[in-house]
């Protein structure tokens, strides 16, 4: 009867550590074009920091308080908003992590690489299309994982 009981609770503490990771409401649609955006104007803003620095400087104040009023938002809407490397993730989550952080680098090489070979300017459309994409792919594989854990842990 007390292993019973042990076996409540502990699995009432797992779900509760799970949770700022599993229960939270899905992205919105815009989400992951609002953010492809918002990385392509930072890359496309460079296009002016030579020629006008006003310019330049203008873009990316603009750009950072909009990434500022939106991680306000997020923080809001989620409540508690977990962030890669922070916490203890459910092992289905860290997997997700692990595969947003591996191809991060592979999306700035080749945005790098873009910009060198084309300019800022077809480098901000590379990260709109790079971005865009692989944020709403690792969007599917988080929504996944994190139905997995609530599966595992009912």
């Amino acid at each position: 009867m007390e292993s019973d009981e042990a076996r409540q609770q502990l699995a009432i503490v797992r779900r509760a550590e799970a949770a700022p990771y599993i229960d939270y409401p899905p992205t919105p649609w815009w989400y992951s074009p609002a953010v492809g955006a918002w990385a392509a104007g930072m890359v496309g803003a460079f296009t002016w920091w030579r020629s006008d620095a006003a310019v330049f400087v203008g873009l990316l104040a603009a750009l950072i308080a909009v990434e500022l009023v939106f991680v306000a938002w997020m923080r809001r809407r989620h409540g508690a908003l977990p962030m890669p490397g922070r916490g203890t993730p459910p092992r289905e989550i860290a997997a997700a992590w692990r595969g947003y952080a591996a191809g991060l680098p592979v999306v700035a090489l080749a945005v790098a690489l873009t910009w060198w070979l084309a300019g800022a300017p077809v480098a901000a459309g590379v990260t709109f299309v790079l971005v865009t994409a692989g944020l709403a792919a690792y969007e599917r594989r988080y929504a996944a994982a994190a139905a997995k854990v609530r599966s595992r842990l009912s």
